[in-house]
């Protein structure tokens, strides 16, 4: 057998506040899940991304810590189009998120933005610059 990856696991500490960061960039969580521990919402594919507090997993493993700087894990959202990585940069920033890296023209041939989650995880933002 050969294992397959199939869960992006995300480890938050305000549950309400990264639900309602991801929900802004198309992922689609329960209803009332803001008071849940742990929620997943499937991609399509079939991978799956998962938000658990901290207290979730302190329960399992007692000596975890929350990191003091940013993780190792990024994450990127493909836009349909340069306008739209501006677009989606300016409403994520304009409701509070902060913006890490301001819309640019990459060098290897994309429209490329970060913005911070509520934890500090970096996502990245990119659209091809021509098609």
């Amino acid at each position: 057998m050969t294992p397959q990856l199939n869960v992006f696991g995300i480890v938050v500490s305000d549950m309400a506040a990264s639900l309602a960061f991801y929900r802004r960039l198309g992922l689609e969580f329960p209803e009332g899940a803001e008071t849940e521990g742990h929620v997943e919402t499937a991609l399509p594919g079939g991978v799956r991304v998962t938000l658990d507090t901290e207290a979730v997993i302190k329960s399992f493993h007692a000596d975890w810590q929350r990191p003091t700087t940013a993780g190792r894990i990024g994450l990127a959202f493909q836009c349909v189009d340069p306008g739209e990585v501006d677009a989606v940069y300016d409403e994520l920033t304009g409701a509070g998120y902060h913006g890490e890296l301001k819309p640019w023209d990459a060098f290897w041939g994309q429209r490329y933005a970060t913005i911070l989650d509520p934890d500090g995880t970096g996502v990245d933002l990119y659209a091809p610059l021509s098609s």
